[in-house]
């Protein structure tokens, strides 16, 4: 679950420490660029868009998943749920050194589109490699890394933490880490038996 119900809820929750940072980031980008200060309607209206643009990629992984899934096995999928985990980070860790807040919304979407992937096919290939005794138990472990994602997510919020204006894009960068604990571990793990079975007609592979 590390590589995919965890993303989501850390993606989902670690928007909500830096709200502040990010509205005085998008100020002073705006008042260094057109040189005036935009509206306070107006910083509300791009820290919506950064905030629900993620559902929006979320609806692109969604719908994206399954095809993924069939084309290239439930484990290359998962794999390549982490392209866009790692573009996303990059992208919001190096907004305020680019002066850029336009890639914080570009961020924000590609991890919904990671999000949208990884939570899908990480409960499609887990139900999948489960023994039948096993599986609801094995189901329920996807909620489990959801709650536990938004717990990290909110822990490394913490000012303690990262959560002062400092290390604001480095908390952005967190769902990095997840994306490469799984490019580093999930080559060794087997693919889904039904998808050898199904549709690589590899019957042999399958048992």
């Amino acid at each position: 679950g590390i590589g995919g119900a965890f993303q989501y809820g850390l993606q989902v929750s670690i928007i909500n420490s830096p709200a502040e940072y990010i509205k005085s980031f998008i100020r002073e980008t705006w008042l260094k660029r057109y040189g005036s200060s935009p509206s306070e309607d107006m910083i509300t209206l791009m820290w919506s868009f950064i905030v629900s643009v993620y559902s929006i990629g979320g609806l692109l992984g969604s719908s994206s998943a399954g095809y993924l899934a069939v084309r290239f096995g439930r484990k290359k999928a998962m794999l390549c749920a982490n392209i866009p985990a790692l573009l996303s980070s990059a992208l919001m860790g190096l907004s305020r050194l680019c002066g850029s807040f336009e890639m914080i919304i570009a961020g924000r979407l590609t991890s919904g589109v990671c999000g949208g992937l990884a939570m899908n096919i990480h409960l499609m290939y887990a139900g999948e490699c489960a023994p039948r005794k096993r599986r609801g138990l094995i189901a329920i472990t996807a909620s489990t890394a959801i709650a536990f994602g938004k717990f990290v997510g909110f822990a490394l919020g913490l000012r303690e933490v990262l959560g002062v204006e400092t290390l604001w894009p480095l908390l952005m960068t967190a769902s990095a880490v997840p994306a490469l604990v799984q490019l580093l571990t999930l080559p060794f793990f087997p693919d889904s038996p039904r998808y050898l079975l199904i549709d690589k007609k590899d019957k042999e592979g399958c048992i």
